[in-house]
């Protein structure tokens, strides 16, 4: 067995905790001039999901780290450019990284891996008709970028998971990279011809595996600051054994972290600096990366967090949404939020201390104001007798 390298920084658990704020873009002025598609650039990875209650996660990313960017301009950002025939080129595709994400275009190159993996397996066990792929390919390339129901219909008549073939088809081109999906258009994947969609400089597969590996963990390094192999790896769902192929030529430095009972590694230039600067105060998407790997979560910020959509409602603790509350360079409680008009609604409010009620309003405000809501309505705190010095301060 291989012996670590000897790590050649001792960090403490708060400039640990400090440097994952930075990398994160939580912690010091943000760059607004790179706007949208900076933040994109810099987290390298934007978690999809069908949720939406405030908006959508993919939106509460760049907002939580920008503030009230508008919704519009976050789309725009994203997309704009992307379909259409012509000199357009995409900012953005969508891929399977971390999950369903969208990710920078400059990307392209680094996922080769897993396109080349998913050619040479079988998914989903759907079997297709003789000519279904073709005939999906031959449509795209004639008329151009398409949604499922465009291209024949996403679902066959039935069961809601029954997708039809054209479905199964063009998902399937685009695991293997001869479709791309370009953008979302009411919340469906738009498909394109890659060769059409992506620039030539990007497109071939031209990455061996262990090159593609080796970019992706830096990557996920310096989109981190520090991590531990599974908080590194687990950034666009890599396995262990293929980062322990590639992290000692990854330019990622060994690192002790205290309290960390694994080793970790850090983005060196994030080691060259104090990190200062002021904290943001937001809401978070529960699928935000800076909380969405649970033990690494509960290992920074000592905050447990569980996402409970899915946990039958009378099981629920602190909601079906529930957001935590970042301030402070802390993660100082939750509010579950709906929306009923122009009120932004806390259906339930779970704080630990008097000393966050503050914090948690100012979020609520600042998210109300985002989505147009004029006035926020809270329904239930954890500590009812801090009701009434949350309603003051959102006064």
């Amino acid at each position: 067995m291989t012996s670590l390298p000897r790590p050649a920084t001792d960090l403490s658990a708060d400039e640990a905790r400090r440097i994952a704020l930075r990398a994160q873009g939580f912690l010091g002025a943000p760059d607004r001039r790179s706007g949208v598609r900076g933040v994109l650039r810099h987290l390298g990875a934007v978690q999809l999901d069908t949720i939406s209650v405030l908006a959508r996660s993919h939106e509460l990313i760049p907002y939580a780290r920008l503030g009230a960017v508008g919704r519009d301009r976050v789309e725009s950002a994203y997309w704009d450019g992307t379909a259409g025939v012509g000199p357009a080129r995409p900012h953005a595709f969508e891929y399977w990284s971390h999950a369903a994400c969208i990710l920078p275009i400059e990307e392209w190159p680094h996922f080769a891996f897993r396109r080349r993996a998913y050619r040479t397996r079988p998914h989903w066990h759907h079997d297709l008709p003789d000519g279904a792929y073709d005939t999906v390919i031959k449509q795209l390339t004639a008329e151009g970028p398409l949604t499922a129901s465009e291209l024949g219909g996403a679902k066959n008549k039935g069961e809601w998971w029954d997708w039809s073939d054209a479905k199964v088809a063009v998902e399937r081109a685009l695991m293997y990279g001869e479709v791309v999906c370009t953008e979302r258009r009411s919340w469906k994947r738009v498909y394109d011809l890659a060769e059409r969609a992506i620039p030539d400089p990007l497109l071939h597969d031209d990455l061996d595996d262990t090159e593609c590996l080796r970019r992706l963990v830096r990557l996920a390094g310096q989109a981190l600051g520090v991590g531990t192999r599974a908080d590194i790896a687990d950034y666009h769902r890599l396995k262990g054994e293929q980062f322990d192929a590639v992290v000692a030529d990854s330019g990622l430095v060994p690192v002790a972290v205290e309290g960390w009972d694994k080793p970790a590694w850090a983005d060196p230039a994030a080691l060259e600096t104090t990190p200062r600067g002021r904290h943001r105060t937001t809401l978070l998407s529960p699928f935000d990366s800076l909380i969405w790997e649970r033990a690494r979560t509960e290992r920074i910020f000592g905050f447990t967090h569980r996402l409970e959509a899915y946990v039958p409602k009378p099981k629920r603790i602190h909601g079906y949404f529930a957001m935590p509350v970042l301030a402070g360079g802390q993660l100082v409680g939750r509010v579950d939020p709906a929306r009923e008009g122009s009120t932004l609604v806390a259906k339930q409010v779970s704080v630990d201390s008097p000393k966050a009620v503050p914090a948690v309003a100012q979020a609520l405000r600042e998210a109300a104001s985002w989505v147009n809501c004029d006035s926020v309505r809270v329904e239930r705190v954890n500590r009812p007798e801090l009701t009434a010095e949350l309603v003051h301060a959102l006064s």
